[in-house]
């Protein structure tokens, strides 16, 4: 069938197998028959760190319009045999990646990989002007609707561009600009799918109720005759300083419902032991409301009525530490902001607790459980370690990585990232609503 095959790793009772075509798509099938359900996920290496200056935004966009027709699947097709057969699907798009997944009735696998290989291999000759201006508004009203319009919505675009320098490729969100997505043409797009959605830049799994060697037969039939794709330029380096250098601050005024004091801090790599050491590090100090922050913050000094930090994990360029506390009443930023430091150098200089570090490995090992525990979270995770790290296995061992981190590690990792001078800082300050003094020129007119 031209295609080669890597040996069955087996953890904890968990498979994987990965297999080859001849056209260069890699595919991973694990079995598993405790459920009559089976779970297709596709990651394609494209993400919005492979978009160039002037038309950021592709990456999302290429996310909806696979959803527009194929040669054989018009209109809304895709969603209507999927959840006609009894399945359920999605997309999605990061920096570093674009998926798409469909969970069928283990008897509709066919269906899911037909479809599949349908809008990869022929989404071009249905692609036309009028799919490409339905979806660009569709995907400038989701901006609107989840940045824009809402309270705090711009926050992660305004960090992640502090702690990403102007010109570095995380610089910009996937979102895009509104005008980089009026600029975007549909040769831009064409010659986007061209380069990117070819089988030689993605990975297929296949998690369920299977027959591997039916599910690699019908991979090599809908999948094995599209032709691959020489044409893709590798990703810009995404390397930094481990420390930005000084503190990077703005204050921003806009009607929301309460100041907020928001920082982003720069992080190891993922795939290392320092990320997975930060990783317990932010969970130990914000990761739920047992953790040292949310004690201090909320229930200690009242002056908060959230207090979060978690870990955005990068594999192509530094980690990203986000911090988000919400005040409570007339609290103000810059007292919270100090308590803040000040358990952020106390955790530097004393480390976890036995108790903490415990607390905080089981938090991330309920998570990674949580995750695998279903066809559709394994699939992805498969899919996720096959692209960024080179082998879908290491999604069934991630746990025992975390589990091996030392005290010292953490509070080291603390001690080199967790200052003011690595990190970019958001004050929201609420201003009187707008409505209050014209009607007519709200937030929200167009």
């Amino acid at each position: 069938m031209g295609h080669t095959a890597s040996t069955e790793d087996t953890v904890g009772g968990l498979t994987a197998t990965e297999h080859r075509l001849a056209n260069g798509l890699r595919v991973v099938l694990s079995e598993d028959h405790l459920t009559p359900v089976a779970a297709v996920c596709i990651w394609y290496d494209v993400g919005s760190r492979h978009e160039v200056t002037g038309r950021t935004g592709l990456a999302h966009l290429f996310e909806h319009l696979m959803f527009q027709g194929s040669r054989q699947v018009t209109g809304n097709g895709h969603f209507e045999l999927v959840q006609g057969a009894g399945g359920s699907l999605n997309g999605t798009t990061s920096f570093e990646r674009t998926n798409y997944f469909e969970t069928m009735p283990a008897h509709q696998l066919e269906l899911a990989l037909w479809l599949e290989a349908d809008r990869m291999g022929t989404l071009l000759s249905a692609l036309d002007e009028e799919s490409m201006e339905n979806q660009r508004d569709v995907v400038k009203n989701e901006r609107r609707q989840r940045y824009d319009n809402v309270p705090y919505g711009t926050a992660f675009e305004k960090l992640t561009a502090m702690v990403f320098p102007e010109g570095h490729p995380y610089h910009h969100t996937p979102i895009g600009s509104m005008a980089d997505l009026d600029a975007a043409s549909l040769e831009d797009a064409r010659e986007f799918f061209r380069t990117y959605y070819a089988p030689n830049n993605a990975v297929l799994t296949v998690v369920g109720d299977i027959d591997p060697e039916q599910t690699l037969a019908w991979a090599e039939k809908y999948f094995g005759s599209i032709p691959g794709h020489d044409g893709k330029h590798p990703p810009r380096d995404g390397a930094l300083p481990e420390v930005i250098g000084e503190e990077v601050r703005e204050l921003v005024r806009e009607d929301v419902p309460a100041r907020a004091l928001m920082a982003v801090y720069r992080l190891p790599q993922d795939g290392t032991r320092e990320a997975d050491a930060a990783d317990l590090a932010l969970t130990a100090l914000g990761g739920g409301e047992s953790s040292r922050l949310y004690n201090r913050l909320v229930r200690h000094d009242r002056t908060a009525v959230s207090a979060g930090f978690g870990m955005l994990r990068l594999a192509g360029a530094p980690s990203m530490g986000w911090l988000d506390v919400k005040t409570s009443g007339e609290a103000e930023v810059a007292e919270i902001e100090a308590a803040v430091d000040e358990e952020l150098a106390r955790f530097a200089a004393e480390g976890p607790t036995p108790e903490e570090l415990e607390r905080a490995q089981a938090q991330l090992e309920r998570e990674w459980l949580d995750r695998l525990a279903t066809v559709g979270g394994r699939a992805d995770e498969l899919c996720k370690y096959a692209v960024l790290f080179g082998d879908p296995t290491l999604a069934l061992t991630a746990v025992q990585r975390i589990l091996t981190i030392t005290p010292e590690e953490v509070r080291a990792v603390a001690a080199a990232r967790l200052r003011p001078d690595n990190r970019g800082v958001l004050v929201y300050e609420p201003t009187p609503n707008a409505a209050d003094g014209d009607d007519d020129e709200g937030a929200g007119s167009e």
